[in-house]
């Protein structure tokens, strides 16, 4: 049984990552937050061993520590861990800028740093491997990656309102959500530079200090074109919002609504319906391909070099927009 530790479980995502290691099998072993009374809470509601400081948590061994935090403290308690040779996730956002960055990606070179865009695990990309492995895919033209999710006033609410800070969140809409599109084309591309075609924000909508909505079209060599779409306009404070995945290529085109996948191939001219993974439960199948991945040796499928790659074209798509 693999051993998780979970440091920052002042983040918001911090019971989905319990949740995920308790699904894939994994035992949580330790929980640690800068702010004392944050981990004991958590440690009382999930019924997790709390650790008193960082060193006690690296002092246990996890075989995967999950650092999540505010971007401004998480490069120095990510450091600490990689020099202590821990295998991590690293949750985003993970600095406050690129530059800031750099350094740990640096440190982590040869190490194991998972980062968590979980929409890689969604259906539509085992299934464009599949094809493209059969011949089947053809030359990409276009795709859509959208994740619209409720009112800012939500991070608030759930303590965590550095994220409406730009100087220490990094951005809005776009550097928070957006980043799960901009890595979405990048994967499509196979890595390969993406050019900005244009790139738009609005604040207007919640008068925050941080773009409620941006829109940003990318293009490969090759001549794809990407449009990425995110905001904190969903007009519901519930979980969840407006998300669609569209992939499209000369022998097929693929739709991840999240509660719903279907996959159109031209040559045999059939319409399928893929099992759905939906979004709230892609951090699961994430959890468990990392922890897959630990125990075989591999590389995590999105590492932080992925991670870093993605915030330099979040940075030019922002000075394109304020052009």
């Amino acid at each position: 049984m693999a051993r998780v530790a979970l440091a920052g479980v002042g983040h918001w995502h911090a019971g989905m990552h319990l949740e995920a290691a308790r699904s894939a099998g994994a035992e949580v072993v330790a929980a640690w937050d800068p702010d004392p009374a944050v981990a004991a809470g958590f440690a009382a509601d999930h019924r997790v061993p709390r650790q008193p400081t960082v060193e006690a948590l690296i002092a246990a061994l996890p075989d995967l520590t999950v650092v999540m935090g505010r971007p401004d403290q998480v490069p120095e308690l990510a450091l600490a861990c990689i020099e202590a040779g821990l295998p991590i996730v690293l949750e985003k956002p993970a600095a406050v800028s690129t530059a800031a960055l750099e350094p740990l990606a640096k440190a982590a070179r040869g190490l194991f740093v998972a980062v968590p865009l979980p929409n890689r695990c969604g259906p539509i990309w085992a299934e464009i491997e599949a094809l493209r492995v059969a011949g089947r895919l053809g030359p990409v033209s276009h795709a859509q990656f959208r994740i619209v999710n409720g009112p800012p006033e939500r991070y608030r609410l759930d303590g965590v309102p550095w994220v409406l800070d730009p100087a220490i969140g990094g951005g809005g809409a776009l550097r928070n959500l957006g980043i799960h599109g901009i890595d979405a084309a990048l994967a499509l591309a196979g890595g390969a530079e993406l050019t900005i075609v244009s790139a738009s924000v609005d604040r207007r909508l919640h008068g925050e200090a941080v773009e409620d909505y941006a829109i940003v079209t990318l293009r490969a060599r090759d001549g794809m074109i990407a449009t990425v779409e995110a905001g904190y306009t969903y007009a519901s404070m519930a979980p969840g919002g407006d998300f669609e995945w569209r992939v499209s290529a000369r022998n097929a085109y693929l739709i991840d609504r999240g509660d719903s996948c279907r996959v159109a191939t031209l040559d045999d001219r059939q319409v399928r319906d893929l099992a759905p993974i939906p979004p709230a439960d892609r951090y699961k199948a994430f959890m468990a391909d990392t922890l897959d991945r630990l125990a075989r040796g591999a590389a995590p499928s999105v590492g932080i070099g992925d991670y870093l790659q993605a915030m330099r074209l979040i940075d030019r798509a922002y000075q394109e927009a304020a052009a």
